[in-house]
């Protein structure tokens, strides 16, 4: 009973008061804690204090700070809008080619910026614009941006992915390579879903610009050196050459060097840099504190046993758990951000999904795929509601109307991926 009051306690701070989700989960953890412990609060406190030391202390927790600052850095380069006008280029004048320039864009800012949220709001200042004046239909164009914008918590380096890790003790690294092959699914489905579209609904996605060769070289060759720099870290991952923690270092030593090269590193644009990224970083560890206090009384308080147990005693198949645990998810994505169920769910969820014997690798990348599909699904769709901010003149219905072709390809590809883990593990297979 007391864990249910304390979970429900942490659902009911974070819905009804403003109060930082780290503080509320370490707070009812710790209370949690001593509830159950003998000897009260001073082992409340105590617990607390190392599950904070040991993350400041753990080695795979630098590698987010690191790729924070590489994905600063490559935004103060004003890297966006040549990503776009490259894609645009190449593929603007095939149907619904400015989408798929979009599309590719938002993946190539997700991979560099490791955040759903600045890739949506960073391309809806660039592409909507031109999708506009191209007659492109408003709902379609802000559900294309929104939807591309979810890539940034899957394609690595992804923080979703990195905070999991550090839930459940797996490899950064394996779970950086186990997210590149259904990252670059989803970016393959979302331009199928466009060029779809454009087929049966033209005045929806009409045809662009057609550039000369000589053109998108030009345009290839601004950005050569932030690609040749993703390429080499993903590359060095997959091929062993490196840690994920080292990837970060080489990641954010050639974007500082790729910003300086550019002549727009500034002693005022390298200290905003620096503190943009302690900002972000110190906020992700007090919330994985919390969470960690919170795993804490969990496991104390015996809650991954006694559901494993419950699930025994309904005679469901493993595939038939996952499946629940599924709708779960998607359930719960209606109504909480997606980071809050990462840190709310995952110490509960992953014991279950490892009892079953199912990989947590590959469960960690279903996982933020659910994630994903949470942040363009109403009612809370955070990168919708990202979209309306920026476009208030445009209902929310529409662009969740324009969104919907989107949602229907994830959830093809989720059901892809729980039909057939390899997809998900042949990378990773390859570095152990």
């Amino acid at each position: 009973m007391l864990e249910f009051l304390v979970l429900g306690s942490v659902v009911g701070i974070i819905a009804f008061t403003r109060l930082p989700l780290g503080f509320v989960m370490m707070f009812c953890g710790a209370a949690g804690i001593a509830a159950l412990h003998p000897r009260g609060l001073s082992a409340a406190m105590a617990i607390s204090e190392q599950q904070i030391m040991n993350l400041a202390m753990n080695y795979q927790f630098s590698v987010l700070p690191l790729f924070i600052l590489m994905g600063v850095f490559v935004v103060q380069a004003g890297l966006a809008n040549e990503l776009f006008e490259a894609a645009r280029r190449w593929v603007g004048h095939y149907p619904g080619g400015l989408g798929m320039a979009t599309i590719l864009a938002c993946g190539g800012f997700s991979a560099m910026s490791a955040s759903s949220s600045a890739a949506s709001a960073t391309m809806a200042h660039i592409a909507v614009p031109e999708m506009k004046s191209a007659k492109y239909d408003d709902g379609f164009a802000a559900g294309s941006i929104a939807a591309g914008g979810t890539m940034g918590i899957l394609i690595p380096p992804s923080s979703a992915l990195i905070i999991y890790a550090l839930l459940t003790q797996e490899s950064v690294s394996e779970l950086f390579v186990a997210g590149i092959i259904p990252g670059l699914m989803q970016i393959g489905f979302y331009i199928i879903v466009m060029a779809i579209v454009a087929r049966f609904l033209p005045s929806w996605a009409p045809r662009g610009t057609v550039y000369t060769m000589k053109d998108r070289f030009a345009a290839l060759w601004k950005i050569w050196g932030v690609l040749f720099l993703f390429g080499l870290v993903m590359i060095g991952l997959v091929c062993g050459w490196f840690t994920a923690t080292e990837a970060g270092g080489i990641g954010a030593g050639g974007a500082f060097l790729f910003v300086l090269a550019r002549r727009k590193l500034t002693f005022k644009v390298f200290a905003r840099s620096l503190l943009d990224t302690a900002r972000i970083s110190t906020m992700i560890f007090i919330v994985a504190s919390g969470a960690l206090v919170l795993n804490q009384f969990i496991n104390l308080s015996g809650v991954p046993g006694d559901v494993v147990r419950f699930i025994e005693s309904m005679h469901l198949s493993p595939p038939m758990v996952i499946l629940c645990l599924i709708v779960f998810y998607t359930l719960l994505g209606c109504l909480m951000d997606g980071y809050a169920m990462i840190f709310l769910t995952v110490p509960i969820v992953a014991p279950i999904v490892s009892g079953l014997g199912y990989d947590l690798v590959w469960w960690g990348i279903v996982t933020v795929l659910v994630v994903e599909i949470s942040l363009i699904t109403p009612p809370v769709g955070l990168n919708v509601f990202i979209l309306k901010a920026l476009l208030p003149e445009l209902p929310i219905v529409k662009i969740f109307k324009g969104i919907m072709p989107y949602l229907v390809s994830d959830v093809a590809r989720l059901l892809l991926i729980l039909a057939f883990p390899a997809v998900t593990l042949l990378l990773p297979s390859l570095i152990t």
